[in-house]
């Protein structure tokens, strides 16, 4: 027996394995009927007293919280599903899509702010989103006192403004540099946040080139039409009935005035390819130039001047200071205002330019109107010259690099420049510095199951950089760098906002000193691996004797039949994201990254910020190729933080093979996301197919079965005989699982329109074919309460075949999706290895999980041992638990908490639930609310 502190001995005492409860879900031949009424009355258990503040905050009644001030029947906020062999308590209304008169009433409005021309702060601020992962364009803050710009907004804008303070509340204006994934990404996540805030919700006016109406088309599908509608668009307009459009100037080049008042002046040249006409320009080619000019100030009134010149204290001194000469009281003389005052202060000028690529450069060296920002030598110089203080270059270092683009710097003579596309330099400083010292603290404690995060060393990355031509100075963007604009005398570069670096080991000093107990805690968690060598030499697994149990891992020491000579290179479970609703310091919105190594890889569920997510776990070179070999991607429902990373991800993918032989990747979700992605596809080319979730029930691969065994007389799947035998099965499918009367109606309502099995048929053909390669046996969507059309997923492997000729089962995972606990997710996670279950809230908010259909702790781990699942991971948690939800002990001797980049392989799951006692330990004094500034109320 090791040896065990002392301290660890008081923080593991008495034995962390319970005696198990009565299953909630009983599994016999004949089983009786099925009731949460123990669950609902956990609602009036006691909670930990550290969360005191956050249960007066949160304990707010449904009428409250949703209703708007409609009172709410037991009837509307709990359905019961019409079979009798089981009840359960969800919000009916949420579930069918009938919510929405429920909600309060909001209608964002665009703020308005009495202006401070003088402006006694301004200044230009990188945020440096995407600097470390390269996924996402950075965005750039233009400040003044009483107004905020920013330009450009990335995925994991949202994450980087909670993390850096950077109130979203006070941004009145977004200017899009392209129209596309990379720049884009975040808009969809914060139009939903800042609807969100207050009372009536935030808005801000977003504006980009003709390009914006495709996105804000997009957007439609799942985005309220109020929260989109301060959308202003730019230049020659394809469509109209999508954003307001500004006149087009006379040229393409010519300046376009998109916003003029007493602080700043901000105009817009479109950069377009060269040589192509207007019809020829493709969406999402268009680019533009962003001038931002600050208004000359004037010079302070000299009162000693004036009385030099005869003139008295009174209203002369006012019209003087306004620009008006005027009569002097005791000299025949007329003063005028330079005579009196102080030399004006020049308006700063910051242009930020995003040429994309050698195409676009040919148009940016071409354009006139430009010439008057021209300072260098070789320029003709004039009165009407303006001095260039700062351009800030969002162009790619592969054109930035270019001698004609050098060249072009120089013209603009001792301008600051600041190059903000992505450089190598920043790839191994974290921009997210809260959630990394999470990860190197986790690492620390157990690197198996989480690893060092995948970034390249700096020496590699060096070495592959080639020769840079450099005619004109320029530095490096790093993350909160400033350009300061006013006060005047400041202006120039601030590095005293840019972070500190922080290595690892001081990471690791740091919690040594915070919990001493920890280094034991980190030896302990490594031997588990050293039993779990010893162990698999001696326990028996579930199929020995080659009885069937329903729940053979009632105890630790048996094994499942699937994990006998289980390779590290089968499988393994990386959590992306583990946090619901929106980004947070600690946490991302939701993603399962699914590693069949040599075989490929799928992604369930693809929130915002998954790419970013991928390359800190896997590098930059690690994650690309993880893209390049996505065989699927799977979407549970439409809610925007479980797929408004998709197209990130797609289009990265359809660059990385770009002249490579290959098929589209799938994308399986619910019928709602096609639309959407449909619409995005008018803006740039997803390389995508799309099935809807419907196709890939077990019903529908029933009957896809079946027209493919009666297909054997050689007629096509297309022809009339198939086609009607189509019909009647999806009829079938229909009648079982979507029609009134059956169990599911009340939280998946009747389709719109029906699924076309047979315009599936290939698609299915192509994921059976997939699913081979894979070495998996199925892939099997099941509808879930949470709202229409939402579903959970089963991937289940095929068998294996030992060395010895026996047949060992294939391993089962099973992912919730968001969901209520309710019996398709029972009846799909019978036997499963892992579950993934959503655990958005603690036990005390029973009721709040039942208004948005959401799980508890305590429902999630009930689910999972009824239905006999080997282990349980719990994920999705609301953001009010920052670091590490509220959970009760007594039944987690099979379940783990999920933290971002944690990656489960198969061979280390007996292992999972002993960790977990050591992660409480390490986030001992970090239980409570420490974001409730930053934190909405939204959970969707």
């Amino acid at each position: 027996m090791r040896y065990v502190s002392p301290n660890l001995r008081l923080l593991f005492s008495p034995p962390l394995r319970p005696t198990l409860s009565v299953p909630l879900f009983i599994s016999k031949p004949n089983p009786k009927p099925f009731s949460f009424s123990t669950i609902l009355a956990s609602s009036s258990s006691k909670r930990p007293r550290s969360f005191s503040n956050l249960s007066r905050r949160s304990n707010s009644t449904f009428k409250d919280r949703k209703g708007g001030g409609r009172d709410m029947t037991m009837e509307e906020t709990t359905g019961q599903s019409k079979d009798s062999s089981s009840s359960f308590g969800f919000n009916k209304r949420r579930a069918e899509g009938r919510d929405k008169s429920d909600r309060p009433k909001k209608n964002p409005q665009l703020k308005e702010r009495k202006l401070n021309p003088t402006n006694t702060i301004a200044y230009v601020q990188i945020l440096g989103t995407g600097m470390d992962t390269q996924d996402t364009s950075p965005s750039v803050l233009l400040f003044f006192d009483k107004q905020r710009f920013i330009f450009n907004a990335g995925e994991g804008l949202q994450r980087f403004c909670t993390e850096h303070k950077v109130k979203l509340s006070k941004i009145d204006h977004i200017f899009l540099s392209r129209v596309c994934s990379e720049t884009a990404g975040g808009l969809p996540g914060l139009l939903l946040t800042l609807a969100g805030m207050g009372e009536e919700g935030y808005s801000v006016k977003i504006w980009g080139p003709s390009d914006l109406n495709f996105l804000v088309g997009a957007m439609k599908s799942f985005i309220p039409h109020a929260t989109m509608v301060h959308t202003q668009s730019f230049g020659q307009s394809p469509i109209s009935d999508a954003a307001e459009n500004v006149t087009a100037p006379i040229k393409a080049s010519d300046p376009i005035v998109l916003v003029k008042d007493e602080v700043v002046k901000i105009s817009a040249i479109l950069l377009q390819p060269h040589c192509l006409e207007q019809s020829q320009i493709k969406p999402g080619e268009m680019s533009v130039l962003y001038i931002c000019e600050l208004p000359e100030l004037m010079g302070k009134f000299d009162p000693k001047k004036a009385a030099a010149l005869g003139l008295k204290a009174g209203p002369k001194y006012s019209e003087l200071q306004h620009g008006k000469s005027v009569k002097s009281d005791r000299l025949d003389i007329m003063v005028h205002p330079a005579d009196v005052m102080d030399p004006p202060v020049p308006g700063p000028i910051v242009i930020l330019v995003d040429c994309p690529t050698e195409s676009h450069l040919q148009e940016l060296l071409s354009i006139e109107c430009l010439n008057g920002y021209y300072t260098d030598v070789s320029s003709h110089l004039t009165e009407s010259t303006k001095m260039v203080n700062c351009v800030i270059h969002l162009s790619p270092a592969s054109v930035v690099s270019s001698p004609n683009y050098q060249k072009w710097m120089k013209k603009f003579g001792s301008a600051q420049h600041i190059m903000a596309g992505h450089g190598k330099k920043t790839l191994e400083v974290p921009i997210l510095k809260s959630s990394a010292r999470v990860t190197s603290r986790l690492n620390y404690l157990c690197p198996q199951f989480f690893p060092a995060p995948g970034f390249l060393s700096l020496q590699h990355l060096s070495s592959s950089e080639g020769p840079t031509l450099k005619i004109c100075e320029s530095i490096p963007a790093e993350n909160l760098l400033k350009f300061t604009l006013r006060p005047y005398a400041q202006l120039g570069l601030d590095r005293s906002h840019i972070p500190t670096p922080m290595g690892q080991s001081q990471v690791i000093d740091e919690l040594h000193l915070e919990i001493p107990e920890i280094a034991d805690a980190a030896q302990h968690v490594r031997e588990f691996w050293q039993e779990l060598k010893e162990s698999r030499e001696v326990l028996p697994t579930s199929n020995d004797n080659g009885v069937v149990i329903e729940e053979p891992w009632l105890t630790e020491d048996t094994l499942p039949g699937c994990l006998e000579n289980i390779r590290r290179d089968d499988l393994e479970i990386v959590l992306l994201g583990t946090g619901s609703s929106q980004p947070s310091k600690y946490r991302n919105v939701s993603s399962v990254y699914i590693n069949l190594f040599s075989k490929g890889s799928l992604l369930l569920d693809c929130g915002e910020g998954t790419l970013g997510q991928l390359k800190r776990r896997y590098g930059v070179d690690g994650a690309d190729k993880a893209i390049r070999n996505l065989k699927c991607v799977w979407i549970s429902h439409i809610h925007a933080d479980h797929h408004t990373g998709l197209a990130r991800v797609l289009a990265l993918r359809r660059d990385l093979l770009k002249g490579v032989p290959h098929e589209p990747l799938l994308v399986i979700g619910p019928r709602q996301l096609k639309r959407y992605l449909d619409a995005y596809q008018r803006l740039e080319d997803l390389d995508m197919q799309f099935l809807d979730c419907r196709s890939t029930t077990k019903a529908s691969w029933d009957t896809f079965v079946r027209d493919g065994a009666s297909n054997n007389d050689g007629s096509s799947p297309q022809s009339p005989r198939h086609s009607n035998a189509k019909n009647e099965s999806m009829q079938e499918i229909n009648q079982t699982l979507f029609a009134k009367g059956s169990r599911m109606q009340s939280y998946l309502r009747q389709p719109g329109s029906p699924v076309d099995h047979s315009a599936a048929y290939p698609f299915l053909k192509s994921l059976k074919k997939m699913l081979g390669e894979a070495g998996l046996e199925a892939l099997i969507s099941f509808p879930v309460v949470h709202c229409p059309q939402a579903f959970g997923i089963v991937l289940e492997a095929a068998e294996r075949v030992s060395s010895v000729g026996k047949v060992i089962p294939g391993w089962k995972i099973v992912y919730s999706g968001d969901t209520r606990p309710c019996p398709e997710l029972v009846d799909a996670c019978r036997g499963a290895t892992v579950l993934i279950h959503e655990a958005t809230f603690e036990d005390g908010l029973v009721d709040e999980a039942i208004a948005r259909n959401h799980s508890t702790t305590k429902e999630a781990i009930e689910v999972g041992n009824s239905a006999g699942a080997y282990r349980i991971v719990l994920t999705h948690f609301s953001q009010r638990y920052p670091k590490i939800p509220v959970f009760d002990e007594t039944h987690m001797h099979k379940t783990c908490i999920a933290f971002d980049m944690m990656s489960i392989n198969i061979a280390d799951l007996p292992v999972l639930p002993k960790v977990l006692p050591y992660l409480k330990l390490l986030f001992r004094n970090d239980v409570g609310v420490d974001e409730s500034d930053d934190i909405l109320d939204a959970v969707v």
